[in-house]
């Protein structure tokens, strides 16, 4: 009689939490991880390009430090910022890894635009190459950004709805960051780049 008073109860219990919205915000916040990790990835796939990138920039123009240090510290800032999952519930250190991204991508561009004055380097195979790479990537970023956009999106309306946004406030399901308008200021100090070594190779 006992078992069966308990069975009836975690049936209750179940269907309760499962009206109330806890299994949908357990499934919408795994969703959120694994769009997450896709971002993180294809952001790591970008920064590895930077050194190679540099190593062949500085063949043709040495002389643009300017350009090829921002793109050196922009890539040095990405990896200070460690992109883990707590970090999806941290609203500042969100906002600091999407300005770090932004900042690299800002590097990057000017660093691609150095290709129109200077033809034997808009020539050299191994920069289209690397160029090529990098609009793939870049690609991958758009595509990966919007698969988390959109799970945040989904997972913030459920905790913001009525009656779910009481299970989200009993079980601490709390509002996710979400990227924004970048125009957040460059972060930290940068490290410097010694111009006299070659930039190192990614393997």
């Amino acid at each position: 009689m006992r078992r069966l008073a308990l069975l009836i109860l975690s049936l209750f219990v179940a269907s309760l939490l499962g009206g109330c919205g806890y299994n949908t915000l357990q499934q919408q916040d795994e969703q959120i991880k694994a769009s997450w990790s896709e971002v993180v990835n294809q952001y790591q796939r970008r920064a590895d390009l930077v050194p190679n990138l540099v190593n062949v920039v500085k063949g043709y123009a040495a002389h643009e430090k300017e350009v090829l240090t921002e793109v050196t510290e922009a890539r040095s800032r990405v990896g200070v910022v460690q992109a883990t999952p707590e970090l999806l519930n941290d609203p500042a250190a969100f906002s600091k890894f999407q300005s770090a991204q932004t900042e690299l991508s800002g590097g990057l561009s000017r660093l691609l635009a150095l290709a129109e004055k200077y033809p034997e380097l808009k020539a050299d195979g191994l920069f289209r190459e690397l160029q090529a790479q990098l609009e793939g990537t870049e690609n991958r970023i758009t595509v990966a950004r919007n698969r988390y956009i959109g799970a945040v999106q989904d997972y913030n309306v459920t905790v913001r709805s009525f009656p779910t946004n009481l299970t989200a406030m009993a079980f601490g399901f709390g509002l996710k960051p979400n990227f924004t308008v970048e125009n957040e200021q460059a972060i930290s100090t940068a490290p410097t780049v010694d111009f006299s070594k070659p930039a190192p190779a990614v393997p």
